[in-house]
């Protein structure tokens, strides 16, 4: 990921960039005076040459203003407006859901993380405001657990999933989240009841039915096995 102004050194590229649309591919022939002068850049780019880019825009990010508001001191964000705090959390977020998507997951964590950092910071008297905050805390929260969980950290994803319910007990996706959590920990009877409260909001939700099904087999399997334990620990000590 490229930030434009730090990253792109020509200044051609930087005004063709500005010009193009998400997905599109553009050839772009620059100039010595848009590219790298009469000097060029040896001893891959002789002087005063004419440069050819072929370009395609994956995906962007408008991080202009996330930048400027965290290198703000802490008591300057405070004093900013909420709107603009949730702003720049929304977009640090969608940064976290790209790297998660390019499997990047502890890259994920960290914006995941600041984004929540950056809303826990702000002390505010206003409800109103304190809901908007607490509305931008759940998402981040069932993001981190879910990322959690793809790392393999089941403990910390049930950490997540359990701030996520404190926010909103009956939110299916943080009870999912917790059901998936339990299951990894072998929890099952916490994970059973999770995923029955979750299928209880959605009830045709598959993924929801189909770990409940998987939980409801280890559940009666790991019963299974500690019933034959105390059959076979009663029977020893009646032959003893």
């Amino acid at each position: 990921m490229l930030n434009l102004e730090r990253d792109v050194t020509v200044i051609g590229l930087q005004m063709g960039l500005l010009t193009m649309r998400k997905g599109e591919f553009s050839r772009f022939l620059f100039q010595p005076q848009y590219a790298y002068g009469d000097m060029g850049c040896p001893p891959l780019i002789p002087p005063a040459a004419v440069v050819l880019y072929e370009v395609q825009l994956l995906d962007f990010f408008y991080t202009g203003q996330m930048e400027d508001f965290t290198s703000l001191s802490p008591e300057e964000q405070i004093a900013a407006p909420v709107c603009t705090l949730l702003q720049v959390v929304s977009t640090v977020r969608s940064l976290g859901n790209r790297c998660f998507n390019q499997r990047r997951y502890e890259d994920a964590k960290y914006r995941y993380k600041q984004a929540v950092k950056l809303l826990k910071s702000r002390k505010t008297q206003s409800g109103t405001e304190m809901e908007s905050i607490t509305a931008a805390l759940l998402p981040l929260y069932l993001n981190l657990a879910l990322t959690e969980l793809r790392v393999d950290s089941p403990n910390k994803a049930l950490k997540y999933g359990k701030k996520a319910l404190e926010i909103e007990p009956t939110n299916a996706k943080a009870l999912f989240r917790c059901g998936q959590a339990y299951l990894d920990l072998r929890e099952y009877k916490s994970a059973y009841d999770c995923l029955i409260a979750a299928q209880a909001k959605k009830p045709f939700d598959s993924d929801i039915n189909n770990l409940l099904r998987k939980v409801a087999i280890c559940y009666k399997d790991n019963l299974d096995t500690e019933k034959d334990m105390c059959s076979k620990m009663f029977r020893d000590l009646r032959i003893k």
